[in-house]
């Protein structure tokens, strides 16, 4: 008897439709990474070690689906760069249909803008971490001054979830939310949940999390700024003005309606996966550097990805990209009151440290 990601994978049927759940999103779920192991298998590979590959891929994105957030986006619909509010939409980086970032200033008033946030997730055997990033085509001024240097193309701003493992693994139990870090243009933001044992470490905790039900239980809320897309926990940033977005991580990309929006869905994408971010990240066609954007409007190679993600005043303990590479190391610098705390990692897909599912994971 197959199970679905057996079904799926090891005789290439479509996983069955439980209530409420559509095969649609299922298929989403696996990716393309399911496709391609699928074809592999037809040659005579091993079902049960790719099933177990699989597996964990599936795990970490429900996951990243449990901890996402509820994401208000402020609009502002004045100014030539804001394209009547399209420059504050959410998209993928190759929302135009390639990977050359130079063209995505360009591109952004002919393409349509879904929702997309990217994530990770980096493991130790107390917590796990994971990294949400919402990407705009465009960080704009409705007042360009300094010939436009306070502007730039391509944007990549998000959070870090500090999520306290299970005392036992059960692949339906994610954990409990303890703390998050959110990135604000150059600065980092600390916050906690209520009911949470982390407290101020090197940096003070700047505020809570505020959480809403969605998808069957509680999850953050966060916003992000219009023009220059600073993010921080919800009401910090709100929507101003009458205009503005919700997204949900209903798991389906959907363009807005218009500017003024309050249902959004998005859908998450994996910074693993195969042909993706990370695999990516010394392709000159997308980045300019490590962690660095190529663009060439307004400020050039300006925004970063969450391996450049840097607070700059930090000071010599952290040196940039801490949120994605090292996340203990960042967490164990921020806060204090983590109690059990491993900075060992038993999965980290940017060092390159894989896992033995589930046991070693």
């Amino acid at each position: 008897m197959h199970t679905n990601l057996e079904r799926y994978v090891c005789t290439r049927e479509r996983p069955r439709q439980r209530r409420g759940k559509s095969t649609r999103s299922a298929g989403r779920r696996l990716g393309p990474v399911a496709v391609a192991l699928a074809a592999v298998l037809s040659t005579g590979s091993n079902c049960g070690g790719l099933v177990q590959a699989l597996s964990f891929l599936d795990f970490n994105q429900r996951l990243a689906e449990r901890w996402a957030p509820v994401h208000h986006q402020d609009v502002d619909q004045t100014g030539s760069g804001g394209l009547g509010g399209r420059s504050d939409f959410l998209s993928a980086v190759d929302f135009d249909g390639d990977w050359d970032t130079l063209d995505n200033w360009e591109s952004a008033p002919n393409f349509p803008l879904r929702g997309t946030a990217y994530y990770s997730v980096v493991a130790t055997s107390t917590h796990w971490f994971i990294v949400y990033a919402f990407y705009h085509p465009r960080d704009w001024s409705d007042t360009p001054i300094f010939g436009g240097l306070d502007e730039h193309e391509n944007d990549m701003e998000g959070l870090l979830a500090i999520v306290r493992r299970p005392a036992v693994f059960a692949t339906d139990d994610f954990g409990t939310l303890v703390g998050m870090v959110t990135v604000f243009h150059l600065d980092f933001f600390s916050y906690t949940p209520v009911g949470s044992p982390l407290t101020d470490g090197a940096e003070d905790i700047d505020g809570t999390v505020n959480t809403t039900i969605f998808g069957g239980g509680p999850r953050p809320v966060t916003a992000q700024e219009a023009k220059g897309h600073g993010l921080k926990a919800h009401p910090q940033v709100q929507i101003q003005g009458g205009d503005g977005l919700i997204y949900f991580p209903t798991g389906t990309a959907e363009v807005p309606s218009g500017p003024n929006d309050r249902f959004v869905g998005y859908e998450l994408v994996n910074i693993f996966h195969p042909g993706g971010l990370w695999e990516r990240r010394d392709n000159s066609e997308t980045f300019a550097s490590f962690g660095t954007f190529r663009g060439d409007n307004g400020k050039n190679n300006a925004a970063h990805a969450p391996w450049g993600w840097d607070d700059h005043d930090d000071g010599g303990a952290l040196t940039g990209g801490e949120m994605a590479l090292d996340p203990a190391k960042l967490v164990q610098i921020y806060f204090n009151g983590l109690g059990s705390f491993s900075t060992t990692y038993t999965y980290n897909g940017y060092q390159g440290i894989t896992c033995s599912w589930p046991q070693g994971c």
